[in-house]
């Protein structure tokens, strides 16, 4: 466990100056380039009730201030519509996209008429899954869907405060199980190394999810922001980083004879798009509350209040209010980073984008996971090995971590914020 305690504190201490952004104002919105194709991402930042575990922008749903708000994101994207992006894939992701599910098929028809979409991913919550709401998605094109479940754990939905809001896990398997073949993809949202959470409990789910069996699985680590660090702690417990790779090990071994990773943390029984759309777009698209975009080497995120990002909208002004300005080295390391956690890297795409600064600048980050057996090189695909792929979630896990206290400080800028 020696390597993997000192990546984490040290991408934990790389992070805290990484992933600090300034406030900005956007004076004119950006342009796509044409022999591009952009990944938009889509923010529904309301839910019915708030788990105590999430650090993403996400408010109390009240029907008002939804409407106002699916109104103005409408606007956001008739302001990108003239901007030449050509977006070929929708992720619409929250909070719960599905809190008002015309609002949602309005506007996912608005992005069809704007972009040339191939496919449209959704998220909801395993109480969504009605006829009413599956039929609505179905009509407006969603391809795949991701359903929030964690875990069929009952003592787990309960110390989560899940089981009031969604049922029992055996309600929720039964309730996915009847719906499963209705889009192309259905994923099935699952967290493990809760604090209270068993390896038999863990095993459990895992004899759930194959039974199902799921077209799709994303096991993400428990990601503990510093905002949430608290709270997690009261309501669940402290969580012990050492047994996570226990936990990994075993869902890897669990899953890899019928599925196959399509992250380090994404497992497919067919190929599919993944969660985190960032493996598969060199650069995204975020429109509403919060969300990031990836353009031209600069991350952007828009206002983090609802109110403020309305108003602007209404105005026909850019909502964006954060900019980090990556450098050229930042840009390598953040592409290292990120295909490898899709799996593998074609050094051939990156020797055509960077030429060989990009092995001289990374010499040793390179270097040194040849050394600890996490990579291996056939050809020009650089991929991971068994053990690189955990070592990519503890990348990734602190990667996220990183994000969730920037947007935890954002928040906490916004009057009235959760």
């Amino acid at each position: 466990m020696l390597v993997e305690t000192f990546m984490t504190k040290f991408l934990r201490y790389q992070n805290q100056r990484y992933l600090t952004f300034d406030d900005f104002t956007l004076q004119k919105l950006p342009r796509g380039k044409q022999e591009r194709e952009y990944l938009l991402y889509v923010h529904i930042p309301f839910c019915e009730e708030l788990c105590p575990y999430c650090s993403f922008n996400r408010y109390k749903f009240q029907e008002g201030p939804a409407l106002r708000y699916f109104k103005a994101l409408r606007q956001e994207i008739k302001l990108y519509r003239e901007r030449d992006f050509k977006c070929t894939g929708v992720y619409v992701g929250g909070g719960t996209p599905t809190v008002l599910p015309d609002e949602l098929a309005e506007t996912l028809q608005l992005i069809r008429e704007s972009f040339p979409v191939r496919e449209v991913s959704v998220e909801t919550n395993p109480n969504h899954l009605t006829d009413k709401i599956v039929t609505i998605l179905n009509q407006a094109g969603v391809n795949r869907l991701s359903v929030g479940v964690q875990s069929f754990d009952d003592d787990l939905l309960k110390a989560m405060e899940r089981y009031h809001k969604y049922g029992s896990g055996a309600e929720i398997e039964a309730n996915i199980k009847h719906y499963k073949d209705r889009f192309d993809t259905l994923n099935v949202d699952m967290i493990f190394n809760f604090p209270q959470q068993s390896l038999e409990s863990l095993q459990r789910d895992l004899e759930i999810i194959k039974r199902l069996p799921a077209d799709q699985v994303t096991f993400y680590p428990l990601m503990v922001s510093t905002a949430t660090e608290k709270v997690i702690r009261k309501t669940l417990g402290k969580v012990n980083y050492r047994r996570e790779k226990l936990y990994y090990q075993e869902i890897f071994k669990q899953l890899e004879t019928d599925y196959k990773p399509g992250s380090a943390w994404c497992f497919s029984r067919q190929e599919a798009m993944i969660d985190e759309y960032i493996v598969d777009f060199d650069e995204y698209l975020g429109v509403g509350s919060g969300s990031f975009s990836y353009l031209n080497g600069k991350i952007m995120a828009n206002t983090f209040s609802v109110e403020g990002y309305c108003e602007k909208l209404e105005q026909d002004q850019p909502a964006v209010a954060f900019c980090k300005d990556f450098s050229l080295f930042e840009r390598m390391r953040y592409d290292f980073m990120i295909k490898l956690f899709g799996t593998s890297i074609d050094m051939a795409v990156i020797r055509r984008r960077y030429g060989n600064f990009f092995t001289e600048a990374l010499w040793k980050e390179l270097a040194l996971f040849k050394i600890l057996g996490a990579l291996k090189v056939d050809g020009n695909q650089l991929s991971l090995t068994r053990k690189g792929y955990y070592y990519w979630v503890i990348m990734m896990r602190e990667f996220f971590i990183g994000v969730n206290n920037f947007r935890d400080i954002c928040r906490g800028r916004v009057k009235g914020g959760e």
